[in-house]
């Protein structure tokens, strides 16, 4: 498959088990920067591993506020040198005056395990006028519990290196509609957006996002910016995430893992029995 064959590095590794070591091979996760130009000039560089580039771009453009239609996007390119790998260059073109130049000017740059640095701020979310998303979407804890097996079930990448990220979209249903993989959360968040964008399905108000890992701020105002009412994750979320979720009133779920989660905000969607 040549998505995976993109994300994967075969390499030769020393192996010690219970005394006596061996030479064998090992799958890594591929990681390589990604430059996004808009309009000829620099964006931002993010570390990310290979594969669904143009919907990587194009997320990160709407999950940072950059673009507010898809229609805004001219232009969307990636070259291919002459064996056809894709390069590491994605070119945007946008219509004049889709955002104010001074945007050129902040200087995203994207490390693979931390979000976009400098924007983590509440108040740069209230700036940006996002709405909570769907108040009337609701899912059982039943299918919240069987969705981190459903997730890890179709992790291709993960199951080749045990070391990547996945974003995952599901519906009220439980059911995956889609999930991508990446060794920086946040740029499997922005995969699954953009592909989402680019297929006209946003707002994403009847689903739940799952990701592995933490639940942290990025991947929180993220799924806001997309209009996803609801995300989970298998590990725990940072407090400036749980102050975002509440006051915007996303769901958030973390440590769901087998039987039991904790809710912290948003439990209102959740269709909880009380006692």
């Amino acid at each position: 498959m040549p998505a995976l064959r993109n994300s994967v590095e075969l390499t030769q590794v020393i192996e010690w088990e219970d005394g006596h070591s061996k030479r064998v091979e090992d799958y890594l996760a591929a990681e390589e920067p990604l430059e996004i130009r808009v309009d000829g000039r620099p964006l931002t560089v993010t570390m990310r591993t290979p594969g669904d580039d143009r919907e990587l771009a194009v997320g990160f453009l709407w999950t940072e506020g950059l673009i507010e239609a898809l229609e805004q996007i001219v232009t969307l390119g990636q070259d291919e040198s002459e064996t056809g790998a894709k390069s590491n260059r994605i070119e945007v073109e946008l219509q004049e005056g889709a955002f104010e130049p001074v945007e050129m000017q902040r200087n995203f740059f994207a490390a693979s395990s931390c979000g976009i640095c400098g924007k983590a701020s509440i108040e740069a979310i209230r700036n940006r006028g996002l709405h909570a998303p769907n108040r009337e979407f609701r899912i059982s804890p039943e299918i919240l519990c069987a969705l981190p097996d459903r997730l890890r079930g179709q992790q291709q990448v993960f199951g080749r290196t045990g070391g990547m990220h996945a974003a995952a979209l599901f519906n009220a249903e439980g059911e995956l509609i889609q999930l991508r993989e990446d060794i920086g959360r946040h740029n499997a968040v922005d995969k699954v957006v953009g592909w989402a964008l680019l297929a006209g399905l946003l707002p994403l108000a009847q689903h739940v996002l799952m990701v592995s890992g933490r639940g942290g701020f990025e991947i929180v105002q993220k799924a806001i910016a997309a209009g996803i009412p609801a995300v989970a994750s298998v590990s725990a979320p940072s407090s400036l995430a749980v102050k975002l979720a509440r006051e915007l009133n996303l769901t958030l779920v973390g440590f769901l893992r087998g039987r039991r989660f904790i809710i912290y905000a948003g439990h209102e969607r959740c269709l909880l029995s009380t006692r």
